[in-house]
């Protein structure tokens, strides 16, 4: 409980969770907070600057940003979020298979790992985009795929560590298959580093799917996405309408900056050892 409360009292970490809370709640309700529709077009509103109408501005076709942003929140992060659950099943799985079974197994699997490692994730990205065609549902297969790595290898090092313990070599004596070892031991031991790996991933994955959309082979448009709305804008960035790029990059910075402080206090309360001292308990 004392490190509990150490972690609620960590500033960063409060103002990461306040801010994400908030987001969560715009994406759940975002048909009943946003003032408009995010598609409705007001041609007669074009490019207009914040006010009390259009707290956020218009874009070129007069659609209301607010509205588009909450909107793009269900897109950014239920993506992400959907893709960091589908990589962490799948790379936790392959990696503590992995860790545990080793040999060959686990040179064939990690070989294939060193390959996705040997491009950065943004890049292997577009090519996959670029490969399968721009939807929602490729988007987050593509998002998972280049989270999936970073996972595995989380998982196969954890695997490594436990698998010669005591307790798992006492299940194995007792006729535990390999399967039952993996589920009911080395899982529960490879949750803390996971559980802080996800809120970077998701952090990244953000990112990935802003950067997908920008680029305009992510989510198609008219459907509201961060990355699309920083997309339509960038022809205006020096024009002076600011607030076309301002609102939905500052929610982007604003989502990753919160699961990263997040991810720091998850990480404080998991391992004391990198808590600074004088923190107390």
């Amino acid at each position: 409980m004392k490190s509990l409360w150490w972690l609620r009292n960590d500033p960063l970490a409060m103002i990461g969770l306040c801010i994400l809370i908030v987001f969560a709640l715009a994406a759940i309700f975002a048909a009943q907070v946003a003032p408009f529709d995010p598609t409705a077009q007001h041609l007669s509103d074009t490019l207009k600057p914040p006010s009390e109408v259009y707290r956020f501005g218009t874009d070129q076709f007069g659609r209301d940003i607010l509205s588009r942003v909450i909107h793009g929140t269900q897109i950014s992060l239920g993506l992400g979020s959907a893709a960091v659950v589908l990589a962490v099943a799948v790379g936790t799985t392959i990696g503590l298979t992995a860790g545990y079974v080793g040999g060959r197994v686990d040179e064939f699997i990690m070989r294939i790992i060193d390959i996705f490692f040997a491009f950065p994730p943004i890049v292997l990205a577009i090519f996959l985009m670029a490969t399968f065609g721009p939807s929602l549902l490729n988007v987050v297969v593509v998002v998972a795929l280049v989270t999936i790595p970073q996972f595995t290898r989380i998982a196969r090092s954890v695997a490594i560590s436990e698998r010669n313990q005591d307790y798992v070599l006492a299940a194995r004596a007792m006729g535990a298959s390999t399967a039952s070892v993996i589920r009911r031991h080395l899982l529960v031991n490879a949750f803390p580093p996971l559980a802080i790996q996800v809120t970077v991933l998701l952090a990244d994955a953000i990112l990935i799917e802003a950067a997908l959309s920008f680029l305009g082979i992510g989510v198609r448009p008219p459907t509201p996405t961060w990355g699309g709305i920083l997309s339509a804008g960038r022809d205006y960035v020096f024009t002076g309408f600011w607030w076309f790029t301002v609102f939905p990059g500052l929610a982007i910075f604003l989502a990753v900056f919160s699961l990263n402080v997040l991810g720091d206090g998850l990480r404080d309360f998991i391992d004391p050892t990198t808590r600074p001292r004088g923190s107390g308990d």
